[in-house]
């Protein structure tokens, strides 16, 4: 290996081993000492995590670019490395989720020992050692090739984590969808690569960059990349696989797909366009902005409709994924028309964004665990009442609700209005049309956080208040400490980030240097204390003001009421008159969004079905009724349904190759290799 590198570097590489050694350790597991090792593997798996966290903001902090080189492979092949502001942010990002998932995992993950439908632990810990792996070395390539090894060893590692139950039909369903899309997306990636690696004479990154590309083949090259890694992020329409795979994975890896996983996506799109492209134009950030607004209000609609828990969740990673790209949409038109700081704004919204939805998506996944972990059930309208029984997870939970929710004082607030404050300053662009698109697409992102927030008041309000709707909820009692410590660290980090952003922005200012020359020196121009991304007189925020005004108002409250109260008269709420209250009298999550399925009836295609039983005789009473709501997905049915039916057509049709008869099989091959040297020669 030779290396200009350093620690920061060295602590990646330890991270690495790390990460490799929790695997090892997992596969020993199998023959001895089960128990203390599968608690080992995730020992080391912290380490991993916080080895990525302090060479990543060392990095960040320090402005660092390293390189490092090994010789692996074919001989005239080498592994290239490097670790800079932007792989430094993303370990930050993937680190502090593997910290969280190894406090957590412990306990949870001995859940699916037991029972008759137990499954063995090693597997899951070797391919959760090889997913977080492929992760790791893969924000550390410097060339395509060493990228699309690790891109393929987190792909590959990914689907047996998503069919690690795998005697559930609907697991091996969405784990071949997932595989399918994630090779299609590979495929138009080394599309891009090629291209890139064709102009610049060879796979290594810094070739790439020197690069001398015709707007033509920079487009070309965009949209591969764009299509490739949009497929792993989970925009619309390429997101068919996401809803499926993230809800039957066990809960902390659906933390690491959703929070970490779908960042590599976004990674992927930001470093080949602002970096190894570098020339971004603001005709890519049109097509960006609008599958982004997409993406953010038919993912949350989607979710509405949801009375899956996790399956509600991983519909909101297509929310928030959109919500990341219309930021980067918003960057590429001022970039590319010329407005260098407003351009560097829309990046810092979107980057900022990328890393508040993986603290308070991992957040809500780990929270949704924790219910199924107690209650043994996805289905919203078999929780209830958990706020007696889980206390301590219902106010995690409640944190990551208001976070993605985007109300202040936590981090989803911070990402988002920074992402208003960008679309807000379209009077400075020239072209007209560019001029309302903004506008329309800020409005979009408004309503998209309103019914965020509604869903969240269904989410929240159905599994943890009113009453328990069956006899596990009415059971359940808190979680192990360790899963609850694993929530509360990113509990934590969602109100930091919340509370302190013109630190945060100030840290990311080595990135947007990197990839855009330019930084937000106005952002903290007025101290800590006031966020002003772009000057005091156009819009300023200070969420430290905000927190100490909720505490002054809920404490000068608190203490009226106290005093000036009587004593709380303890009664059963009003009944109307039917006696007292039960499960059957809540609200349905079906029941929940009815309001907003008859406003956009058409976003869905609904299939809504009543069935009666009645009693026989002359005169029929009803005994019984049954209520069935299913909403699918457009994009499924339009889209993928057909070119599934055009393939097996197809299929049927060359399926006479298949005869059985050697002779007519090396008469095939014959001919092909006939004109294979016709096209070399």
């Amino acid at each position: 290996m030779s290396a200009a590198g350093g620690t920061p570097l060295l602590l990646a590489y330890a991270a690495v081993a790390s990460t490799f050694l929790s695997g090892a350790i997992s596969l020993f597991a199998v023959r001895r000492h089960p128990g203390f090792l599968h608690f080992g593997s995730f020992l080391f798996l912290f380490l991993s995590g916080a080895a990525s966290i302090v060479a990543g903001g060392w990095t960040l902090l320090g402005k660092h670019t390293l390189t490092g080189r090994f010789a692996l492979g074919l001989p005239w092949l080498d592994w290239h490395l490097r670790i800079d502001p932007l792989s430094g942010f993303f370990l930050v990002l993937l680190g502090t989720l593997v910290v969280a998932i190894s406090l957590y995992g412990p306990s949870y993950t001995r859940e699916f020992a037991r029972g008759p439908a137990a499954q063995p632990l090693p597997p899951l810990g070797v391919f959760t050692a090889l997913f977080v792996l492929g992760m790791q070395v893969m924000l550390l390539a410097d060339d395509a090739l060493v990228f699309m090894i690790f891109w393929e060893m987190m792909s590959l590692s990914g689907y047996f984590l998503v069919v690690y139950q795998h005697q559930h039909a609907a697991n091996r369903h969405a784990a071949f969808l997932y595989l399918l899309l994630a090779h299609v997306g590979a495929l138009v990636i080394l599309l891009s690569f090629g291209v890139l690696a064709a102009f610049g004479g060879g796979l290594t990154f810094d070739q790439m960059r020197a690069a001398e590309l015709t707007p033509l083949w920079a487009t070309i090259a965009f949209a591969c990349a764009f299509l490739g890694f949009g497929t792993k992020a989970g925009m619309v329409p390429l997101h068919v696989w996401l809803p499926d795979a993230h809800p039957v994975a066990p809960s902390h890896i659906s933390a690491l797909m959703s929070g970490a996983m779908i960042k590599m996506g976004i990674y992927g799109i930001v470093r080949v366009s602002y970096d190894l492209i570098g020339d971004v134009r603001w005709e890519w950030g049109v097509v960006v902005l609008v599958i982004g607004t997409a993406s953010s209000l038919l993912g949350v609609l989607y979710a509405l409709m949801q009375h899956d828990l996790k399956r509600l969740l991983a519909y909101h990673s297509i929310e928030n994924i959109g919500i990341i790209l219309m930021g980067l949409g918003l960057s590429m038109i001022f970039l590319g028309s010329g407005h260098k700081m407003l351009g560097t704004l829309g990046l810092i919204a979107a980057l900022y964004h990328t890393l508040n939805h993986a603290l308070f998506k991992g957040l809500l996944f780990l929270g949704a665990g924790a219910v199924l972990y107690r209650t043994h059930a996805h289905d919203l309208d078999h929780m209830g009442g958990l706020i007696h029984r889980m206390p301590l997870t219902a106010f995690l939970f409640l944190v990551g609700c208001v976070a993605i929710s985007a109300l202040p004082p936590f981090n989803g607030f911070v990402s988002e209005w920074l992402t208003f404050q960008t679309a807000l300053q379209a009077p400075v662009l020239k072209n007209g049309l560019l001029r309302t698109t903004l506008p329309i697409a800020a409005a979009l992102l408004a309503l998209t956080g309103a019914l965020a927030a509604a869903c969240f008041v269904k989410a929240f309000g159905i599994a943890f208040l009113g009453k328990p709707r069956t006899r596990r909820a009415a059971r359940a009692r808190e979680v192990p400490a360790g899963m609850l410590v694993g929530m509360a660290l990113l509990a934590a980090l969602c109100l930091l980030l919340g509370v302190f952003p013109t630190t945060m922005i100030q840290a990311m200012a080595p990135i947007t240097q990197l990839l855009v020359h330019e930084a937000l020196p106005s952002a903290a121009a007025q101290g800590w204390l006031w966020l002003t991304p772009i000057s005091p007189q156009v819009a300023s925020y200070s969420a430290p003001f905000v927190v100490a005004a909720i505490v002054v108002v809920f404490g000068l409250g608190y203490l009226f009421l106290k005093r000036g109260a009587a004593a709380p008269r303890r009664a059963y709420a009003w009944d109307c008159g039917f006696g007292q209250l039960n499960s059957r009298m809540q609200y349905t999550s079906s029941a929940f969004s009815q309001p907003i399925r008859r406003v956009f009836g058409g976003v869905w295609k609904v299939d809504e079905q009543i069935d009666t039983l009645a009693s026989a005789g002359p005169i029929p009473r009803v005994t019984s009724l049954h209520y069935s709501l299913h909403t699918h997905d457009w994009s499924w049915l339009r889209c993928y349904v057909p070119i599934g039916r055009v393939v097996l057509a197809a299929a049927n049709r060359i399926g006479f190759i298949q005869t059985g008869n050697i002779h007519t099989y090396l008469k095939f091959s014959f001919v092909t290799l006939l004109v294979f040297l016709w096209i070399v020669s």
